[in-house]
């Protein structure tokens, strides 16, 4: 049994038997879960030699329903491709992005059975990482009861489809001094949560391309020094050096910050999560919002698919569906969702320190600890919609910029494709606090790309202010401003 319990079931992410086990004990025995678990299935073959295997585990084990016993998502392409095949495709003769609608109507074969504690102090509808930063927070501060809702799996939103880039290079004070103190607490997240996060700071590398973008780099790095940061700007022959296979050629100038980088998203949630479950706050999954009770101007309850929880306070922290929980309660929302995708290449010799953007296009990239280069680039024709589908378009745009700006890369193999939303205001600012008219409703959502890397800052701020801290972000971030026509400078988004 010991021999077998050390068997590899995914020998791309040496996932063993045991794993599969102390995944199914913690209540992650269906695909989808354990896959952003133990990382199985997301090495070069792409679940196809361990798929078979883990599910044959997790039926024997796991006890799960006939219906939940399903394989997960297979991701673009079908086999690795190369960025040059995509990058010579013809884009003009591709279809245009589109917008979606997202249909879940049915029950998830994994909701639980049991019902919901009858009444909470604070309800956070939504389980990604400010949602779960969030309860960490009010679980340790006294906050009383604290129930999470997440209508899916764990990391299955924007949280877990990140390339989780992390970086203080910020052109307001506010975000700058946010994410400062969100890195600094990723570098202690394994000391104060149990899990590593694999923070690695290679640095941030903006890349500019014409004169008027040297020029905001320019202000942008007298504000960042300002604020104690070491970002400086630097000439195509130091970005060489630091990345010796760019086309110098590509741009003018590059504004540089070495204490910038990037973590893991998947154990930055499940760290944040079984925190707030050892503090007492409880995370449901598959357990979908079905309505919001009103009455006498506060919010009174939430109705669920499991039962109605009455609730003082409840949190809207759904990233790109906040729009339509709010609307449960009557409220309308500006934000908007937007599609943005990623891919993964196959796995090379480490040589890219740094995360590489070129401002102006919106590509980035870096490359992960195992070797894949992980990248995105937006697109300015994709309409809003919830929209989590993957195409040929996006893989020939990336493909293109990418092997101009490294042409070697062109060699490179795909190997898996993803997307996941945008959660886009007009201001491209976030929307936090009081909602007008609803006392106890409380927003905390629209952080555009950036909310994954100020979590923790963000969720401590909003802890301390519900137990009655003074603070001015809640203010200056209050979803009023639209109606008072007060909106936050737009600040640069890449991806």
């Amino acid at each position: 049994m010991i021999f077998r319990d050390k068997a590899i079931v995914c020998a791309c992410e040496d996932v063993t038997v045991h794993d599969i086990d102390d995944a199914i004990v913690r209540g992650l025995g269906d695909i989808e879960n354990l896959k952003r678990y133990t990382g199985l299935g997301t090495g070069p073959c792409q679940g196809k030699s361990c798929l078979v295997g883990a599910t044959r585990i997790c039926a024997e084990r796991a006890r799960l329903p006939q219906e939940a016993l399903v394989p997960f998502r297979s991701r673009p392409p079908a086999s690795p491709t190369s960025m040059a095949a995509y990058a010579g495709a013809p884009l003009e003769a591709l279809p245009p992005p589109f917008a979606t609608e997202e249909k879940r109507n049915r029950a998830h074969p994994l909701r639980p059975i049991s019902s919901l504690p009858e009444r909470a102090d604070v309800v956070i509808i939504g389980g990604g990482i400010m949602g779960l930063a969030l309860a960490w927070n009010l679980a340790g501060s006294g906050a009383g009861s604290v129930l999470v809702l997440e209508r899916g799996y764990l990391c299955e939103g924007a949280s877990g489809r990140n390339g989780g880039g992390v970086r203080a290079q910020w052109t307001t004070p506010t975000l700058i001094e946010l994410a400062k103190e969100s890195i600094d607490f990723m570098g202690r997240f394994a000391q104060e949560l149990g899990i590593n996060i694999w923070l690695r700071k290679g640095g941030y590398l903006f890349l500019a391309h014409d004169k008027e973008t040297v020029g905001r780099i320019e202000k942008s790095a007298e504000l960042q020094n300002r604020h104690g940061l070491s970002t400086r700007i630097i000439s195509p022959g130091e970005a060489g050096d630091i990345v010796p296979e760019l086309d110098t050629r590509k741009f003018l100038a590059a504004s540089w910050h070495p204490d910038d980088g990037v973590v893991f998203p998947w154990p930055f949630l499940w760290g944040y999560a079984d925190g707030a479950r050892k503090r007492g706050a409880q995370v449901e999954t598959f357990t979908s919002v079905t309505g919001l009770e009103v009455a006498g101007g506060r919010v009174r309850a939430v109705q669920t698919d499991r039962g109605r929880v009455v609730a003082d306070r409840v949190v809207i922290s759904s990233g790109a569906w906040s729009p339509s929980v709010a609307r449960l309660a009557g409220v309308a929302l500006p934000n908007k969702p937007q599609r943005h995708e990623i891919v993964s290449s196959e796995p090379m010799k480490p040589f890219l320190g740094p995360l590489v953007s070129m401002l102006g296009t919106g590509l980035y990239f870096s490359q992960s600890m195992r070797g894949e280069i992980v990248g995105g680039m937006g697109d300015p024709d994709e309409p809003d919609g919830l929209n989590q589908t993957s195409s040929l378009r996006f893989m020939t745009r990336y493909s293109r910029a990418l092997t101009e700006l490294i042409p070697r890369c062109g060699s490179v193999k795909l190997l898996r494709q993803w997307a996941g939303c945008y959660d886009v205001t007009p201001d491209h600012s976030p929307i936090l606090g009081e909602t007008p008219g609803v006392a106890g409703l409380l927003q905390m959502s629209g952080f555009v790309g950036h909310g994954f890397m100020m979590a923790p800052a963000v969720a401590r701020r909003m802890s301390a202010w519900m137990g009655g801290a003074k603070d001015d972000l809640f203010e200056r971030f209050a979803l009023s401003r639209f109606a008072e026509g007060r909106l936050e400078k737009e600040t640069f988004i890449i991806g």
